[in-house]
């Protein structure tokens, strides 16, 4: 395969993985990969781009995000995502849906077609509704294992460990397309047991994530209020933007992430010229992105 003329990297979440889910993980991770690279390799944008991987991150019940999140309090799936374009720094987020089987599909004509960014709960899916996207049961995104960790963080004491190793969960692309655009998403289920409405990081601009031409993009996960304290999409967007290295902008947001909101996660990025960068503080992080000869670096 020739070097591609574009770049892209995609995570499932930075959390305790069990090395049983290795596997599981790392083959979402090539699938996204490859939906995402198929279509900027057809000259397509990084929007599409992004939206294509993270539809299959969404579809995979390994994630928490969209089908196999986790259940809140009362038991219900509610889903947050966000889309950001970096050419124009136009957004759209969707949160707390429980009717959208891929709220990043609904992100993204928010963005394209609302004068709004974000939209919640009962009025994004009325939104959703008014412009043609199908609502489907609440049922249809949960599956039988997070039903079972949720009664048994019902009957005893609430423990992430019941629910897969997942303490906090996300997904996210960031893309930069043959034409210099760069693009970015993040999807998520949230926490297992949230309180109903809970809204972490992931829909927030600047917050799970961010895209500027100028500086690049950006997808983060981990704990949501640690994130949100930081800013950690636009922190790393402005090291960027100030000449640091991809590596170091990622590496130095987990230090301050850490340092300054005592709190675990992730993120990926793609600097202005497409190099990756990503950085971690939970045991490990589900990710991979396109090398420059065309293959794959998977991760964990």
């Amino acid at each position: 395969m020739n070097s591609p003329t574009f770049s892209l990297i995609v995570h499932g979440g930075a959390w305790n993985i069990p090395d049983a889910a290795v596997a599981d993980c790392r083959a979402g991770i090539r699938r996204a990969l490859e939906a995402g690279r198929d279509v900027l390799a057809r000259g397509g944008s990084a929007i599409d781009a992004v939206e294509a991987a993270i539809v299959v991150l969404e579809d995979d019940v390994t994630f928490d995000a969209g089908i196999g999140s986790h259940l809140n309090r009362d038991g219900r799936v509610q889903l947050d995502a966000i889309v950001m374009d970096g050419a124009t720094l136009d957004a759209g987020a969707v949160a707390a849906v429980e009717r959208i089987r891929n709220p990043i599909r609904l992100a993204r004509k928010i963005m394209e077609s609302s004068e709004h960014v974000l939209l919640v709960a009962a009025g994004a899916e009325l939104f959703a509704e008014e412009n043609g996207f199908p609502l489907c049961d609440p049922a249809e995104l949960t599956i039988d294992r997070e039903r079972a960790a949720w009664q048994r963080c019902k009957s005893e004491n609430h423990s992430p460990e019941f629910h897969f190793g997942h303490k906090h969960g996300t997904v996210g692309a960031v893309a930069l397309d043959a034409r210099g655009k760069i693009a970015a998403g993040t999807s998520t289920g949230g926490t297992c047991c949230k309180f109903p409405g809970r809204v972490g990081d992931a829909p927030l601009v600047g917050c799970g994530c961010y895209a500027d031409a100028q500086a690049g993009g950006v997808s983060c996960t981990g704990h949501g209020e640690s994130i949100m304290k930081i800013v950690m999409a636009k922190t790393a967007a402005d090291l960027l933007r100030s000449g640091a290295q991809s590596q170091d902008a990622a590496q130095e947001c987990i230090r301050l992430l850490d340092r300054r909101a005592h709190g675990a996660g992730g993120l990926i990025l793609l600097d202005r010229s497409g190099k990756p960068g990503a950085a971690f503080s939970t045991s490990r992080m589900a990710y991979g992105y396109l090398k420059p000869a065309g293959s794959f670096f998977i991760a964990p």
